[in-house]
């Protein structure tokens, strides 16, 4: 098992039940989630020592309860800080049928988005780390955490870290060419990188493909511009409505493209979380060194999964994995 640590945000999620629009709601679900909290849950479900960096409000009973749900998982909350601010929120209005869900963002003066200095810099928080993980959702918060971004990150290699990043572009957060410009100065310290076709064409400017293959064509060009990137990854996903989409993963290493079985999911419980499920089985893969093929069945079969548990987070263990994979859907475990 590996030692990984996780850097970004947690929110307040405050969700409508399906079929409530939110002007009409006269109740919310509560959860929370993050994007790099939910991929440090899902490793530590499958064993691994994970640790998130983060900061929430001082003295403040959200704060205990984000503690309390990341450390029922399994997660250390040894690098989370307490300041001045706020928790972050984001309000989900739950799709149905052809209505896709709508998130409103509700995450200004939060604590994590107002950090102004490098408050881990004198902390060992990289010491006998295997993998340092980061999102395109952390730079995006401001100026500042885009210098800081990188800065950590550079900080992570200097203690012998691999470095994982999910571009997880939000366009609520900012646009194309913040986020292009900002890519260009990650990617060279990146070792294993979550991008798809699209981050491909409108963040890094590749040309689209002509040809059947197209996966290998948009990996190769990146891996061409930013050799350092080890493994590119990413999911297809087919959706026919809110509550029924097919999810197929792709991998790319060493040169060859590889890829999962398609998982037709169908009805979907709650598709928020997913991408970061995935991120997570794949990094499980890659820290277990399984082979190629086996590490995109298990980060696929893995966001499968959590498509069929409300939350924002994994609740699945390796063993739970592994063997949905094999089995198959629908079938009685006894």
């Amino acid at each position: 098992m590996g030692k990984v640590v996780t850097l970004g945000e947690v929110l307040l999620r405050l969700s409508t039940s399906p079929g409530i629009r939110i002007p009409l709601a006269q109740s919310f679900h509560v959860q929370y989630g993050g994007a790099e909290a939910n991929v440090a849950i899902s490793l530590a479900n499958y064993g691994h020592e994970v640790y998130l960096a983060s900061k929430l409000p001082e003295s403040n009973i959200l704060s205990e309860s984000v503690n309390r749900h990341l450390q029922s998982f399994g997660v250390s909350t040894r690098f989370i800080k307490e300041g001045s601010g706020r928790l972050g929120t984001y309000y989900l209005e739950t799709g149905i049928g052809e209505r896709g869900s709508n998130v409103i963002y509700d995450r200004a003066y939060s604590s994590f988005s107002m950090i102004s200095k490098n408050e881990w810099e004198d902390e060992e928080m990289f010491k006998d780390a295997d993998i340092f993980h980061v999102s395109g959702i952390t730079p995006a918060l401001s100026l500042y955490w885009r210098e800081l971004t990188i800065e950590l990150i550079k900080q992570a290699r200097e203690s012998g870290c691999k470095i994982s990043f999910d571009i997880n572009y939000r366009s609520k957060l900012w646009n194309q060419s913040e986020a292009g410009k900002t890519l260009r100065k990650i990617l060279p310290f990146v070792d294993y990188c979550s991008a798809g076709k699209l981050d491909a064409l409108y963040l890094l400017g590749i040309s689209e493909s002509s040809g059947k293959d197209e996966m290998s064509h948009y990996y190769r060009a990146i891996q061409r511009e930013f050799s350092n990137i080890k493994v590119l990854y990413s999911t297809k996903r087919e959706i026919i409505s809110a509550t029924a989409n097919k999810l197929t993963g792709y991998l790319w290493n060493k040169g060859k493209l590889y890829s999962s079985t398609t998982h037709c999911m169908e009805p979907i419980v709650d598709r928020v979380g997913g991408g970061d499920a995935f991120s997570g089985g794949v990094l499980h893969g890659i820290l277990e060194q399984m082979n190629p093929q086996k590490i995109i069945d298990f980060g696929t079969a893995a966001s499968a999964l959590k498509h069929t548990v409300e939350g924002d987070c994994n609740q699945f263990n390796a063993e739970e994995v592994i063997r949905f994979s094999s089995l198959g859907s629908g079938k009685i475990t006894r």
